[in-house]
């Protein structure tokens, strides 16, 4: 069952989304090679306690850690570890916070140093396909517009887009109603209506849309263990048309991006 927010549980919900979105841009200063995820996950949990959160991940459903941590053909639920980071590598980072009895739910995928041109495409494309996946949220639509959008575009790039993970209605609980799929087709799924916030984020393969699970019961990898990509925004439908909770601004600050993309999702 879809639970509708109200506005003040949407600014509410609102304060933990900018509270990863804050963690994430701090990260990104620290995001570099012979840097530990392990030590990136330290930093994340001490930075979201500072906020007067609670890690959103750390214990949900038993996963070890503040921060889902996936280099390369890892794509999402990678567990952080001693192994540095190297030059050439991507790192998506999955991060939530608990406050207010609200969580948030934000991820970004990183390029290590200097990166290969046909994976910085990838990251390109799969951070448009979230924006074009949410400028589809909105009153009159279903579900199926969403992932249909999103697959239509990543698909004309030639890459893959996984079936298996999905984003999902964001609440008091981490995963709520709806599942939000990256692929689907228009007019299917359930009804968008006001007062609903969802976590959008498309996850890409440079290969094929087949994954592999590996014995640990949370690490997942491209089938053909080519690069994957996942960006993730939490947004919620006001006056009709999608609001973003979350905002790549503080990333976008850290790495001198300059981009007015989310202009068009603030009311």
């Amino acid at each position: 069952m879809i639970k509708i927010k109200t506005r003040e549980e949407i600014e509410l919900m609102r304060e933990s989304a900018l509270i990863v979105s804050k963690t994430l841009g701090m990260l990104a200063k620290e995001v570099k090679p012979g840097v530990s995820t392990l030590y990136l996950d330290k930093l994340a949990e001490e930075f979201i306690r500072e906020q007067g959160a609670i890690p959103g991940f750390l214990g949900l459903y038993d996963f070890p850690n503040t921060l889902c941590m996936s280099p390369n053909s890892q794509i999402v639920h990678g567990i952080p570890n001693k192994t540095p980071l190297k030059e050439g590598d991507i790192i998506s980072i999955d991060c939530g916070a608990l406050k207010n009895g609200f969580y948030g739910d934000h991820a970004y995928t990183f390029a290590v140093g200097e990166i290969a041109e046909e994976t910085k495409k990838l990251l390109e494309v799969t951070k448009e396909s979230l924006y074009v996946g949410i400028r589809e949220l909105k009153i009159g639509n279903r579900v199926g517009d969403v992932g249909f959008a999103i697959q239509e575009f990543t698909e004309k790039h030639g890459y893959g887009v996984v079936r298996e993970l999905v984003g999902h209605g964001l609440g008091r609980e981490m995963h709520e109603d709806p599942e939000m799929p990256n692929y689907g087709k228009r007019g299917r799924g359930k009804k968008f209506v006001e007062g609903m916030v969802v976590a959008i984020e498309p996850m890409t393969n440079l290969g094929t849309h087949k994954i592999r699970q590996h014995a640990d019961g949370w690490t997942i990898t491209t089938f053909d263990n080519k690069p994957s990509a996942h960006f993730e925004h939490d947004v919620a439908i006001l006056n009709g048309k999608p609001e973003l909770l979350s905002t790549f601004k503080y990333v976008n600050e850290a790495l001198g991006i300059v981009t007015d993309v989310e202009d068009e999702f603030r009311q």
